[in-house]
């Protein structure tokens, strides 16, 4: 059960928020500023690469690697693949699990390795793994960690993880926001002195301001009502979020926000990009978690019972391409459902703005959810 007068008394969201959660995502645009100077401090922005990448590997443990890899693969788009190695192992430990180069790597592709942890003997492996077969090496980790050493053993290129004091005491959440803007800023100016895509110290500069920008309009002080944030999770409370994107960056959004909902607040989410998720989502909407799959009589007592969890459609858009939208048919299949919809989009600027308004405010509702319902 989610405790909505929580969400509207600042300082008991302070006291439960024992893994600061809260304070991460109100830094995010520091965070973002401080991983770009420990970029340009490691020789990033003087970087002269003779050419783009055949392939770009990604490397790393739990939901902020996958988001990274995710969200660099739809940046760069066509120009050359991003690939996720996905890690093998026993047991989600830094100490189990080993990352394999697939058998076409060599000297003309660029291994990324992001990780807010930097113990896993697996990735130091890879890094020597990537050395001997030519490939080029960039890590994304604490300071003073094994895979320092390995990285420098490689020859690559090491930039220290953006890191603040309170999260020195205890390991990290993989989908904390503070985590995903440390891993991601190096990597997306890395990418962009390769050309891959486009993301130089002024658009960095310009996602900072937006993330301040989202965190005063979603900070802990600012009331549910006037707080699309405070909104969104109350709007959650005791739905399955059915999460449809519209736009190329709000399909990593998207996902995002579900690995978020499932990692810090504990809830199931299903997500799908449009048109597809008309047809992915219809049969969901209509079976038994459908608003409108109550048969029995609506005016019974229903104190007692046990809240059920019915599906609301959260509908993520970014400008879609060609001014074509599947908004309205979305909007229809929703009503004829009888299922409750939200929807956000983004403020105009550029791509790397609008995926971090989309992503900020997603992180705060997340982080608002698990909050007030004790997660």
């Amino acid at each position: 059960m989610l405790d909505e007068s929580l969400l509207d008394t600042p300082e008991a969201l302070s006291a439960a928020d024992h893994r600061g959660l809260l304070r991460g995502a109100a830094e995010a645009g520091a965070r973002v500023r401080t991983a770009a100077r420990h970029a340009a401090e490691a020789g990033v922005n003087e970087l002269k690469p003779d050419g783009r990448p055949r392939a770009v590997l990604i490397a790393g443990p739990g939901a902020a690697a996958i988001c990274v890899a995710d969200l660099l693969g739809t940046l760069a788009g066509a120009g050359s693949p991003v690939i996720r190695l996905a890690p093998t192992g026993v047991a989600p430990a830094a100490g189990a699990l080993r990352w394999e180069l697939p058998g076409w790597a060599g000297s003309v592709d660029l291994l990324l390795i992001a990780t807010p942890d930097g113990t896993e003997p697996g990735l130091s492996l890879l890094a020597d793994q990537a050395y001997r077969r030519g490939c080029t090496v960039v890590a994304v980790a604490p300071a003073a960690t094994p895979l320092t050493e390995a990285v420098q053993g490689a020859h690559g290129l090491f930039v220290p993880l953006a890191t603040a004091p309170y999260e020195q005491d205890e390991a990290l959440a993989a989908s904390a926001p503070g985590v995903l803007w440390a891993l991601l800023t190096p990597l997306l100016a890395i990418l962009d002195r390769t050309g891959l895509l486009t993301a130089p110290p002024d658009a960095l500069e310009k996602v900072a301001d937006r993330l301040d920008h989202i965190a005063e309009r979603c900070g802990p002080a600012i009331a549910t009502y006037s707080n699309p944030a405070k909104t969104l999770a109350a709007e959650l409370a005791d739905a399955l979020p059915v999460i449809w994107t519209e736009g190329v960056s709000a399909g990593p959004a998207g996902r995002r926000f579900a690995a978020d909902l499932a990692e810090l607040a504990g809830r199931p989410a299903v997500v799908s990009e449009l048109p597809e998720a008309l047809a992915a989502h219809n049969a969901l909407l209509a079976g038994p978690l459908a608003a409108s799959a109550d048969p029995d009589d609506f005016f019974r007592d229903r104190v007692e019972e046990v809240p059920v969890m019915r599906a609301r459609v959260v509908l993520l858009r970014d400008r879609p391409l060609g001014g074509l939208s599947a908004a309205p048919a979305a909007r229809e299949l929703a009503l004829s459902h009888d299922a409750p919809i939200s929807e956000l989009e983004p403020e105009e600027g550029g791509e790397l703005e609008t995926l971090a308004e989309l992503i900020a405010i997603t992180d705060f509702a997340a982080v608002y959810l698990a909050l007030a319902s004790g997660a």
